[in-house]
Formats: structure tokens, sequence, C-alpha cells
């Protein structure tokens, strides 16, 4: 077990209070909780934070949207958070909002020590300024050009292209983002925090961090490329007043991470414990003196804030530094990227909770469908393979065996003592799960319990009970005591990723209390012989096809409908009425020359120049992903064919034939960015597999081009 008592605060990053929980929010919460349960079995003092993100401009221009004020828009969201977290069995020891008293005060308090401590400086800039709306637009209400990859981005964040964060001034060619309308610059007087001066700090810090690699590492890329002041102040009515300076609040990134120091003051509070404990004990300025960890549970997307600006905050304030920092992967639903705006989102309360699918099964799908650090797909018929297979068919049915067995034939927990092997297995399993635990590696901490679940399945069906019940019931009740005993043990180590499933599991086998309150040495204390057991009930059942089918539905109709809205597909009556006035057109269609269909090798065919309309559904089958050509081969058979190797982001580049031998000397495809589809049957050319198309445009004059993204993307991009 973790010999490290010192105690712990984790936090996760904050929700902005201005929309529904999705699912890309749980891939952060629900890790950071099945890691607090953890933790506390194994004895220690840790204590759970977060809350809502109450201010920025995305909270003032939803709420203006909505025609409320910023406080009831954020009123509305912090319940719905708080709500679904408690549903998701997401259990904060504090969960506040930025704008709650404690925060505006300790936000102020750390501000006026920076500025105390000569880290804040006054400086005159430009400002985005409409004339129209006439008001100073801060971050999320100018969008215009990046100066560095020439993206478009909004004013904080080139959110489309680079990822870089922008600071006021930089965007060219801005545009109010409410009128549409060009801005214009104009000078004002703001407050910069002198992030430069801590450059030194930072590369010796980032060498002590724990937590995800791609967290550090991005970390250390960043202040690799030098760091530049950052401003601090917005022009707002809505935040944290800055000190002294009339109509400025505090960048939201100020206020934001200063909220998990509020909201442990009022744990601290409510409960008569101290919290300076956790954030005032590095009183001597150095980087390993602390007698706490601070553990921050974040999306990808910030790694920058936690890992640069608030560590050094927090030493120009004199406050203790994160020990921790671990940030996880991005999620993708059915293979498409993450979009609300396209459709391409599944939220918590909507399209699962309120369907009554139990939290447990998505808490155990998130943490063990891959690794933390990694790209996470969701599709409702991977969710029904996932839990149909391991916690239904491995977990679940172990339970439920053992438990109605001993129960019809036994009333009890039958006479018997733990046998050593069992013992010592339970103890290897828990070793090793908590090691994983403590890698930040979820998927290891479940597949490595799932194991210890299939060595009991293994150990009921080898030993069967059912025969020996009717020549040895002696023998019998030992065997049926250590699967029982196996169970106990299961229950304690799956808690942490489906706790109320395992609560279920605790009261089944008549024991008392919570299961999330016993300590992972539990695992191995031996029941008590003739105890009564609770009435065994089925804790998993099958995901059923129609279910499945029924959520499938819903996703495509959300997908077709956000692409309407978009103007991505075109109005039905719009399209009829064209229809018919190209109705009967002899135009030649222009032929593909991406080549894995067996005509590329042989003769030309006349199309006729209207293909049967499809639904945007039949164009979403079709799955294309930006790909990387390594090679290039001459199919011997073959005038027309190239054998070709192609990186798409998987493990294993794809072999693909293409017919565009004629158009491209083989030296010269290599290094190329292409575009692929990669979810095309598989079929053989001129006796070679290929397994996907290249695509490429033919405009019938001969000249041929492959189809190529205009900036450089990595392989495997979605191409959408």
């Amino acid at each position: 077990m973790n010999q490290d008592t010192k105690p712990m605060i984790v936090t996760c990053g904050l929700p902005y209070a201005n929309g529904m929980a999705h699912l890309g929010h749980m891939r952060t919460y629900v890790p950071a909780d099945i890691y607090v349960r953890s933790q506390k079995k194994q004895g220690r003092e840790v204590v759970f934070i977060c809350g809502s993100d109450t201010h920025g401009t995305p909270v003032v221009v939803n709420a203006e949207k909505e025609g409320i004020t910023p406080k009831e828009l954020v009123t509305i969201y912090h319940k719905h958070f708080s709500d679904i977290f408690t549903r998701m069995g997401i259990r904060f020891d504090a969960y506040g909002t930025t704008d709650d008293e404690e925060n505006h005060i300790r936000t102020t308090e750390i501000v006026q020590k920076l500025i105390d401590g000569g880290y804040v400086y006054s400086k005159n800039i430009d400002i985005a300024y409409c004339p129209r709306c006439d008001r100073f637009l801060p971050d999320r209400y100018v969008e215009g050009v990046c100066p560095h990859c020439g993206a478009i981005a909004r004013g904080d964040e080139c959110d489309q292209g680079c990822k870089k964060p922008l600071y006021p001034g930089e965007l060219i060619d801005p545009r109010c983002a409410v009128c549409k309308n060009p801005a214009e610059y104009r000078s004002q007087e703001h407050r910069f925090f002198k992030l430069s001066e801590f450059d030194g700090f930072l590369k010796e810090y980032l060498e002590t961090l724990n937590g995800t690699d791609n967290a550090v590492n991005y970390a250390k890329g960043w202040v690799a490329q030098g760091l530049e002041d950052w401003c601090i102040t917005r022009n707002m009515d809505w935040g944290v007043k800055f000190p002294n300076a009339d109509g400025l609040v505090v960048y939201v990134w100020v206020d934001a991470p200063i909220g998990y120091i509020a909201f442990t003051e009022e744990w601290a509070k409510d409960g008569n414990d101290s919290w300076e404990k956790f954030w005032k004990n590095n009183t001597d300025g150095t980087l390993n003196s602390q007698n706490s960890r601070i553990v921050h549970f974040i999306g990808g997307d910030i790694v920058y804030h936690h890992c640069i600006f608030w560590p050094a905050m927090l030493k120009g304030a004199g406050y203790a530094l994160p020990t921790d920092v671990v940030a996880s992967g991005m999620v993708k639903i059915e293979d498409k990227k993450f979009s609300k705006s396209r459709g391409y989102v599944v939220w918590v309360g909507e399209d699962y909770l309120d369907r009554g699918f139990h939290p447990d099964l998505l808490r155990f799908y998130l943490a063990c469908y891959t690794s933390h650090t990694k790209e996470l797909n969701f599709g409702w018929e991977m969710l029904q393979e996932k839990i149909n297979s391991e916690l239904v068919a491995v977990l679940g049915n172990l339970f439920y065996r053992s438990l109605l067995f001993a129960f019809k034939n036994f009333g009890a927990v039958p006479n018997g003592t733990a046998r050593p092997e069992i013992l010592e297995k339970i103890k290897q399993t828990t070793t090793e799960a908590v090691k994983a635990m403590e890698e930040y590696e979820f998927k290891k901490y479940s597949d490595t319990v799932m194991e210890l679940a299939s060595y009991a399945n293994t150990y009921f069906q080898s030993h069967e009970p059912w025969a020996l019940i009717k020549t040895d019931k002696e023998k019998c009740g030992e065997v049926v005591y250590n699967c029982l005993q196996l169970v106990k043990a299961l229950t304690v180590l799956f808690e942490p990723v489906t706790p109320g499933k395992m609560q279920e599991a605790w009261t089944q086998l008549g024991l008392k209390g919570n299961a999330a309150d016993t300590l992972y040495e539990e695992a191995l204390v031996p029941l008590v012989p003739e105890s009564k057991l609770g009435t065994p009930e089925i804790l998993f059942t099958k995901l059923e096809n129609d279910k499945i089918a029924e959520m499938d539905e819903i996703a495509k109709k959300r997908v077709h409908s956000a692409m309407k809205e978009a103007g991505l597909v075109p109005d039905e009556e719009k399209v009829l009425e064209d229809s018919k006035k190209e109705k009967g057109s002899k135009d030649k269609a222009p032929k593909c020359a991406c080549a894995a269909g067996e005509k590329m090798d042989g003769e030309n065919t006349n199309e006729s120049a209207l293909l049967p309309e499809i639904t945007i559904d039949d164009f979403f089958k079709a799955q294309i992903k930006v790909g990387k050509i390594l090679s290039a081969e001459i199919i011997e058979k073959s005038t027309k064919l190239y054998k070709i190797m192609v990186d798409v982001g998987e493990e294993t580049p794809r072999q693909i034939v293409s017919g565009i031998r004629a158009y491209y000397e083989a030296e010269h495809l290599v290094g190329k960015t292409v575009c692929v589809i990669v979810n095309l049957k598989a079929a053989k050319l001129c006796g070679v597999q290929s397994q996907g198309m290249i695509l490429a445009a033919d405009d019938g004059s001969g000249s041929v081009s492959l189809l190529m993204p205009d900036q450089e993307l990595k392989p495997g991009s979605d191409v959408c």
C-alpha cells in the first residue's frame, strides 16, 4: 500500500456554468472520483474539491443570448452540474462557485500579494472595440485571424488552429462576435502578470512535477519556447474586481484556479478543519518542502494554465504548489471529433441518465475503454459490447451464481476457511491494482481486478459445487466459502469504479455499513461462517439491441439536425426543386481516379450526370481520415496501380491499392498528406490486398489531383 501519508487535495477543472454536462466532462470527473475513492481505501486523508466556473466572457455572452443576468444563468447551470455529479456517484467534499464570497476575498488577497511582490505592472495596450455595440471586446466577444497560424480564432485562444493562447490586441482583422461588424483597436491601460520572471523557477518545478506525461511534457515545451507576460484584467462588470482599477475585473484564469483554495476554505469552515495545511505549508520557498499533495485532474486543453500560469501565481503569492497534474485524452463520438455544434455529443442527463442507464456502466466504460491519456471513442454499440462482455458475462455472472448457490443451498455463509492461494491471489491483485492507480492507469486498475473475477469464475467452474453438493456438502461449503471470499474482495476492489452496484453486492453478502468506507485491507478479512446473506439479485443486465438501436437513432437525428442548422444539409424542398430542374441532364459526371475499385484497372465507364441521392447518414457512413504516404510500389501485373503504404494514425500503416500510377511518379508520392476512406470493405486488386481508398479528383480532361489538406495535419485526423 501507499506509504505516503501526506494529506491530499484532489481537484477537477471547473466546468463552465453556461451549458449542460456532456460526456467530455465525465472523462475528467469520473477518473478523479475513482482515484479519490481508491486513496480513501488506503486510509489516506484526502479532500475532493470542485466548483462551477461562473466568470469570463462565455457566461456573459450566453446570458445575453438568453436575456437573463449572468447570476441567473450560473445559478441554473451550477445546480445542473451539481445534480449530475451526484447522480453519477461523484462525491465532492466541497462544490462551490467562483462567485462565492470566499473566492472573491481569496482572489483579491492573492492578486494584492502579487502586486506587492512586484509581479504586476500597468501597460497601455490595444484592445478591440466595437463602434456599433459601443464597448470594448474581451476574449470571446472578438474573433479574427490568428497571427501565428492564420486560422480563425477567438480573442483569448486560437481554438480552431494552433491552440496557442492569444493576448489582447493580437488578432488580425478583429470583428465583434456579437454584431459581426469590424472592430477597431483602441489604447487602454491594463495590468500584466510578470510570467516571464518565473522562467527559471518553472523549468526547475516541471522537473519535480508528477502526473501524466502528456501534461508535464506539453508544459516543458511551452516553457522552452519562452514565456510572455499575461494580461490579467478584462473590461467587464461580471467577475472579481481588480484592486484599485475601476472598470476592470481579473481575468477568469486568475480567479478560476484560486477557486480550488476558496472551496477548500468552505470545506474547512463546514467541518471545523484547516485549509492551510494543504495550501500554506511551503514556507521556505523550496520546491520539495510541502507537507501536502495537491493533485489536479484536468482536460488536455487546459494544461498550459495548470502547469505554467497557476504554479507561477502560487509561487509569487507564497502558496503551496501542485504536486501532480493529470490530463485526460480527448473524447470522440462514433469516431468523429467531439462537437456540440455538429451534433457529435452525448448529454449525460438527457441521453444517458434520463433514459434509464445506470451510472456505473458509464463509469466502467470511461475507466477501462483505454488509457486515461489516450483518445477515448464512445459509441452506443461499443458501450453495449464492453458492458455485456465484461460486467455482465464476467463480474455479474460470478456474483450472482456464487451468491445464489450459497443462498439456496446453505442459507448463509457456509462453514469454511479462506485458502492460502486464494488470499495470496487477492493480495497480489490488490498490490498491482493500487500501483496502477498511483500511475493514473485506470484501465490497468480495472483490467487487473477483472482478471481476479475471471480467476474466481474459473475456480467456481473447476470445483463444480453443483456436483459436490450431492456427494459432500462440507467440501462444497469450503468451495462456496472461498468463492464468496473472492466476491467480497472484488466488491472492495471494484467499489471505486462501480460504487452503486458494489454497495448492492455488499448488502447481498450480508455485510454491514458502506462498501465505500472499507479499506483495501478488508478484502483479506475472512467472512464469518454462518453469517446471514442478503437476497441475491442480478447486478448487471445485458444492454439489449433494441435499446442501443434507439440510442443510435437519436444520435443520428441529432447530427442531421445540427448539420441542417449549420447549412451543411440542404433544405428538403430546395433539393426536390433542384432535382426537377436537373432531371434529364446528359452531362457526364467526372470520374474518380482514387483507385481501389476494379474499374480503375479496366475500361472506363460512362456515368449519368446525377448519381442517386443520398442522405447525410449515407454520407457519414464513409469514415475519412488524413493519412501520410510512407511508400509507393509498382504492381507489376497492372499498368495503372500502385501498392501504397499509408499512416492513418493506427498502430500499423494501411496497405492501399491506388490507380494513380499514370499521374504521379512513385517517389513524388512519398510524404504527401492525403485523404483516405478507412472503412471501405477490403478487396484484392491484381492479387494485392487493399484496405482503403485514397481520394483524388478528375475534371474529365485527363488531369487528376490528389485531395490534400491545405495545412499540415497529423495522420488519423478526421475529415468531416
